[in-house]
């Protein structure tokens, strides 16, 4: 086990048996950022992740790579490019450079188009 670890008395699964505990993607109201939650198993070894969203022509639109994660509840902001096409394709992939590797995760999502700001009418 790395030593970093604090006394926190978490089992902690070896690699063959950490995975996604918890996914979770929340538009920004601007609607071209969103916030991914992740969670996975307390691990005794960093594992990779890869993120990749994908729109509804499956282009990938956004993607992030997270090597040796240090924890294993984080999250983060995926700007997404070009025009908004629904529904959005998130992958998840979490693995070992030297194996194994977990089965990926995918979920769908929408994103709703940024609201028209307010505006005053001065009549």
């Amino acid at each position: 086990m790395n030593t970093f670890f604090s006394k926190d008395h978490l089992t902690r699964a070896t690699p063959e048996e950490t995975k996604f505990a918890a996914l979770h993607v929340e538009p920004y109201p601007d609607g071209y950022r969103v916030l991914v939650k992740v969670e996975v198993t307390p691990f005794q070894k960093r594992p990779h992740l890869i993120f990749n969203i994908y729109n509804n022509e499956d282009q990938e639109v956004a993607s992030t790579t997270i090597i040796e994660s240090l924890t294993w509840k984080f999250e983060f902001t995926m700007h997404i490019r070009g025009e908004l096409l629904n529904p959005y394709k998130m992958e998840a992939k979490l693995f070992y450079p030297d194996g194994p590797s977990a089965e990926p995760r995918y979920f769908s999502f929408e994103v709703n188009p940024p609201q028209a700001p307010f505006q005053i009418d001065s009549n």
